[in-house]
């Protein structure tokens, strides 16, 4: 009987203890619940604000995108004028270059046809100066026949002043009129000879000034080529320390655009996380209810 009441009384403090638990287990549940609504409030509370803040910071980082990609296309329309006026003054240096070739060989062409000119004209130069010689000699041998003559004439003069003055009369205009001829003779000659000096000393000086002004043309191609290049030298003295910074710059906003939108990407997969988070509470609360 002992042992009866003893079962009795633990089967009933069983019942009480399991009853015990599954009210406590039941009040748990209720605070579970609570706790839930409570956080499923509180979350779908926020939820806009996160989305909002979220959608802000996108936002953000957007217009910060669109800067840097702005900064990024100045800079290199900025690169590229320069690049351009390099490459511009490369190419004039170039045309210079070849202006000077050209004239350097125009200058040896003229010299060689200037040369081949001379030897053309040396042999009738030399011709020239040939019968030259033979007009001196012919003056000089009239000359003497003029002294000779006059001599002559002076010795009949004294026999005809002697004989015959009529003689001496008639003979003394023809005698005037071959003096007269031979006077037209040398002035003929010598005026041929100093047109023909004339020509000569005309050809030298034209020549000379044909060279002297390719010569000039050819000094001045060099004086615009060295100052050109002079320009193009400081052009780039002044270039290299805006180049540098520039393109340091441009290294820097390639890093930060990259950093942007490693910032983008995670802000995106945040904004994902967080509907997936609110699906799966929604989920339970529902598997619960």
């Amino acid at each position: 009987m002992l042992l009866l009441l003893m079962l009795l009384l633990l089967l009933l403090l069983l019942l009480l203890l399991i009853l015990m638990l599954q009210h406590m287990l039941l009040l748990l549940l209720l605070q579970l619940l609570l706790l839930l609504q409570q956080l499923l409030l509180l979350l779908l509370l926020l939820l806009p604000l996160m989305l909002l803040l979220l959608m802000l910071l996108l936002l953000l980082l957007l217009l910060l995108l669109q800067l840097v990609l702005l900064l990024l296309l100045l800079l290199l329309l900025l690169l590229l004028l320069l690049l351009l006026l390099l490459l511009l003054l490369l190419l004039l240096l170039l045309l210079l270059l070849l202006l000077l070739l050209l004239l350097l060989l125009l200058l040896m062409l003229l010299l060689i046809l200037m040369l081949l000119l001379l030897l053309m004209l040396l042999p009738l130069m030399l011709l020239l100066l040939l019968l030259l010689l033979l007009l001196l000699l012919l003056l000089l041998l009239l000359i003497l026949m003029l002294q000779l003559m006059l001599l002559l004439l002076l010795l009949q003069l004294q026999l005809l002043l002697q004989q015959q003055l009529l003689l001496l009369l008639l003979l003394l205009p023809l005698m005037m009129l071959l003096l007269m001829l031979l006077q037209l003779l040398l002035l003929l000659l010598l005026q041929l000879i100093l047109l023909l000096l004339l020509l000569l000393l005309l050809l030298l000086l034209l020549l000379l000034l044909l060279l002297l002004l390719l010569l000039l043309l050819l000094l001045l191609l060099l004086l615009l080529f060295l100052l050109l290049l002079l320009l193009l030298l400081l052009l780039l003295l002044l270039l290299l320390p805006l180049l540098l910074p520039l393109l340091l710059l441009l290294l820097l906003l390639l890093l930060l655009l990259l950093l942007l939108l490693q910032l983008l990407l995670l802000l995106q997969q945040l904004q994902l996380l967080l509907l997936l988070v609110v699906l799966q509470l929604l989920l339970h609360c529902h598997c619960y209810y």
